[in-house]
């Protein structure tokens, strides 16, 4: 689905996520290839799925992720590694899409260890991403606040998800541009866009991101509203899950998908930082 994107030198930059592989066995050539080729450019980004950087206490699984962290920026050259706002390991619950933590000072001080033992792990610069998924509208409109207050102790980044924006958008009613408001987008490094589906409740359908499908133009017009907001973004990541792509449709879908995504880019670089562009 991507090799044409590749051949034809589009891809500029890459994001592994380097822990989904350490423990399925050596890498198929072709990849750790890919992946050499990007880190010898520079443009090779780390991105962290199941540190659990919000678990409350500090566990052995933790340390252990940290030291294959160590490994993994030791053996390839990552510009910066990232992980995500919340936890998803507690006891014997220890796999799903991180869940929120409240905005407390207990919290807090959990955020700023973990992201401190990432950078001295890693020895780069670490970034946080914010969640799709809120317990509550409170939790929505907070949560901008709450990543300027983790990130600025280690001048951490802020990896911008839109798509998770839009989750949270439309599921509790805030309109985006309110919660972008919220954001310190001064610490923006990166962005996310990405697909979903809607999910059934009680209360009514339930937007989820779960990268399976094609951006919505309600993203597609977030990013082209917060680029020119967003004074040091270096990269914006397209995300799609690799089994969703099995038809020809779906594989031509993803390439609109990412040359849209790279009009809007190159159409934002000349965009002015005055308030008409918000």
């Amino acid at each position: 689905a991507t090799l044409p994107l590749f051949e034809a030198g589009e891809v500029d930059v890459l994001e592994w996520s380097f822990d989904t592989w350490w423990d399925a066995g050596p890498l198929p050539g072709w990849a750790g290839d890919l992946l050499a080729h990007y880190a010898a450019a520079d443009r090779l980004l780390g991105h962290g799925v199941t540190f659990s950087p919000f678990s409350a206490r500090w566990t052995p699984r933790q340390e252990r992720w940290l030291e294959r962290l160590r490994a993994e920026c030791a053996e390839r050259r990552y510009r910066h590694v990232s992980e995500h706002l919340g936890f998803l390991a507690a006891g014997s619950f220890h796999d799903g899409a991180p869940l929120p933590v409240p905005a407390t000072p207990e919290a807090l001080a959990v955020g700023h260890d973990r992201l401190r033992r990432l950078a001295e792990g890693s020895g780069l610069r670490v970034g946080l991403e914010n969640l799709a998924f809120a317990f509550g509208a409170q939790d929505v409109r907070t949560q901008g606040a709450f990543l300027a207050d983790l990130l600025a102790p280690t001048d951490g980044f802020l990896l911008l998800d839109l798509h998770n924006l839009h989750c949270q958008a439309v599921n509790f009613g805030v309109p985006a541009g309110e919660l972008l408001d919220g954001y310190p987008l001064e610490r923006v490094v990166e962005l996310h866009v990405s697909g979903g589906t809607w999910s059934a409740s009680s209360s009514g359908p339930i937007r989820r991101d779960t990268h399976d499908d094609q951006v919505p133009e309600a993203v597609f017009t977030l990013l082209a509203r917060v680029l020119p907001r967003c004074p040091h973004a270096e990269a914006v990541i397209l995300e799609r899950i690799g089994g969703t792509l099995t038809e020809p449709a779906a594989r031509a879908a993803l390439a609109a998908d990412f040359r849209r995504m790279r009009e809007i880019v190159a159409a934002a670089a000349g965009a002015p930082l005055d308030e008409d562009a918000r």
